[in-house]
Order: structure tokens, then sequence, then C-alpha cells
């Protein structure tokens, strides 16, 4: 159609595009979520959650739970898969391992030649050094008062 109109006869291509992305737009609703296998899951994982808690425990008390849940996780060195008491923090991707544990880890790749990959699941960084770890003095202080309750 643009080929055979002449160019004052063309319609306003914006205009249109924007019309048509309104009439798609109105067409989304929440129906389709409840069509969503992922969507549903969360929602019936909710209606657990929320049972199990039965309205005895405020969402900030839930919260707090989570928190602790997490960062007691983080206690984790992900190399020995026991709490840390010595923690260091890589540089560059931001994991959290055991000191000793990733030193060694850094020591005998070296003597294969080999780099180290990041331990932690998921991470991609594949050239961890010695230079690149600090040591993390804040999660060392949550672990030991972890420790003392």
């Amino acid at each position: 159609q643009v080929k055979q109109e002449k160019p004052e006869n063309l319609p306003d291509l914006e205009n249109l595009a924007q019309e048509k992305f309104l009439e798609m737009e109105s067409m989304n609703s929440d129906s389709d979520l409840q069509r969503n296998e992922k969507y549903m899951y969360f929602k019936d994982q909710l209606k657990e959650m929320k049972k199990q808690y039965h309205g005895n425990d405020t969402i900030e008390q839930i919260d707090e739970d989570l928190a602790v849940t997490r960062s007691q996780m983080n206690f984790i060195c992900p190399i020995t898969q026991v709490t840390m008491k010595r923690p260091v923090r890589n540089k560059v991707c931001g994991h959290i391992y055991e000191e000793d544990a990733i030193l060694e880890m850094i020591q005998t790749q070296k003597q294969k030649k080999k780099k180290v990959r990041c331990p932690k699941m998921g991470c991609s960084h594949v050239d961890v050094k010695g230079s690149d770890l600090v040591r993390d003095d804040i999660l060392r202080r949550l672990i030991d008062s972890q420790k003392k309750q």
C-alpha cells in the first residue's frame, strides 16, 4: 500500500502503531495469568505459607524469619559446605568462601597450571586469584554472634 500511495496520502505510521499497541494491550487480562502454570504454582505456595502461619504471625515476622534463614544459609561455605569461620569475599563476583578452603583450591590449581573457577553454583567468574579476596569482617561478626545465640 505504501508503494502505491503518494507521499501526502500515507497514513501516520506512528499513530497506527500506537493504536495497534493499545488494542493488543487491552486484550491482555488477568485471565491470562490463571492459565500460567508457574503463576498458579506460586499462588498455591503463598496459600500454603498463609495456612502455616494462619494469621498468628504478621508479614513482618515472616519477613524476619526469611531474613534469618537466608543469612544462616550465607554462613555456609560453597566449598566445604560447613559454617565458615574466616569468610573472605571475592571482589570480582562478590561470592564468599572459607579463607583456607579457597586459598587451598587456588594453590592446588596453580600447581596444575589451571585457573580456579568460582565454586558458587551458577557463577561465571573463571579466574579467582588470592588478590581478589578480602576478609569479610561483618559476616564474621554475624557468624560469631549467631554461634553465641
